[in-house]
């Protein structure tokens, strides 16, 4: 297998966490395993194909886990990793420079923030 090179180590990490919607489904499941349909739920404007993709994506990163039980219908849960969990920090992080963001663009930031579990304990 061939090495990539990366210029800065920030681009290992982007490429595992960048985008619109990883760090969103990620700072779900920090509250605990969802199934997919849960995280559709909570992301209304993301598309099923999108949806399973980063799904997907987080997976062969090793950053959540798939976990298939083996019942009719099938139920599959998604959830974080040891190795995910390592990135709360840096989600925690980014949450918060989110806030800092709309306060200062637009005053009050839940005049923009949607009502959702994540935005509960802001109030």
């Amino acid at each position: 297998m061939q090495k990539k090179k990366y210029n800065i180590s920030v681009e290992a990490t982007l490429e595992v966490i960048g985008g619109k919607w990883k760090c969103v489904i990620l700072c779900h499941l920090t509250h605990g395993k969802k199934r997919t349909s849960e995280l559709k739920r909570l992301m209304p404007t993301i598309t099923q194909k999108m949806l399973t993709q980063q799904l997907r994506e987080l997976e062969e990163d090793g950053v959540i886990n798939r976990i298939v039980y083996n019942q009719v219908p099938p139920k599959v849960e998604y959830e974080l990793s040891e190795y995910g969990r390592s990135l709360e920090g840096i989600l925690n992080l980014l949450c918060a420079w989110g806030e800092t963001h709309l306060t200062r663009v637009y005053g009050d930031k839940f005049s923009v923030l949607e009502d959702s579990v994540l935005n509960e304990q802001l109030k």
